[in-house]
């Protein structure tokens, strides 16, 4: 019967390498034996991936009639003198936010060395954004028609993309900067996204009129959007992970008291003689 018992696996220790008289130290895993550690998958690396494919869809939604008709929002031509501005700018910010899905999907799948290859792209896309986004804004005031957005002349608009794409070279460079603190590095670059992408979501039809007469919509503009979907992945990092981040909660936190500025300075004095400077 010991016999018998002694031939029956025991699920315990079913793929485990025994000690015997030759070995006396404590069995291992066969999968350990060889080198080998078990495929874990880290929840926040998930979550980069899924937030950054949300912020895809925004964008396509956002710029539908750029990318399907080559319009501008509405539903306006492109002043001739404008497209290869306009065209060089859709491209570099089309080309990283692409490119910000596939990053974390590398990570997840491993191919760090690919990760950083392609890392060096972005940095030259994000210097194409910074360079031609703030040309843009200033040429749209020059050739572009009268209008009034959030309450603001086109001139006082003008200061919404040149500080938000001043933002996202701020963030940028900080998380290359901090490219091998993966702490730093991911929060950075989902932070620098978030501060361009109200250029998507404000071109949504009908999205800004569900806040655009709330305190939110006076205060923030069109980045509320932007905020709730900052606040949407604290919240659901911090349900995921049971952790606390402390670089995202900072730099959002930064990013949030920027946004509100930025409402303000449009508007100033200051900001007035500076918008007549740049644009004539």
């Amino acid at each position: 019967m010991a016999d018998f018992a002694d031939s029956i696996p025991n699920p315990k220790f079913e793929g485990r390498l025994p000690s015997t008289p030759m070995n006396p130290a404590p069995s291992v895993s066969i999968r350990e034996a060889l080198g080998q550690s078990p495929v874990r998958t880290n929840p926040a690396r998930l979550l980069y991936a899924a937030f950054a494919l949300l912020l895809v869809v925004v964008t396509f939604l956002g710029f539908q009639r750029f990318y399907l008709h080559g319009r501008a929002y509405p539903d306006r031509v492109i002043p001739a003198p404008m497209l290869p501005l306009i065209v060089t700018h859709g491209a570099a910010m089309t080309g990283w936010i692409v490119l910000f899905l596939v990053q974390p999907l590398l990570i997840v799948g491993n191919h760090r060395r690919l990760h950083m290859t392609l890392g060096k792209i972005g940095g030259g896309l994000a210097a194409i954004i910074v360079g031609v986004g703030l040309i843009v804004p200033i040429e749209v005031v020059r050739h572009g028609p009268e209008f009034t957005l959030w309450g603001l002349t086109r001139r006082q608009f003008m200061a919404i993309p040149i500080f938000s794409v001043l933002l996202f070279g701020l963030f940028v460079t900080i998380g290359i900067w901090n490219r091998r603190r993966p702490q730093i590095h991911r929060p950075m670059m989902l932070l620098a996204t978030l501060s361009i992408i109200a250029a998507a979501t404000d071109r949504i039809t009908g999205l800004s009129e569900l806040y655009s007469e709330s305190l939110w919509g006076r205060v923030f503009g069109p980045y509320f959007p932007a905020l709730l979907v900052g606040a949407l992945f604290l919240v659901v990092k911090w349900l995921l992970t049971w952790s606390f981040d402390r670089w995202y909660s900072v730099g959002f936190a930064a990013l949030v008291a920027a946004w509100a500025a930025i409402m303000v300075v449009a508007t100033s004095a200051p900001w007035a003689r500076i918008a007549s400077f740049l644009a004539g």
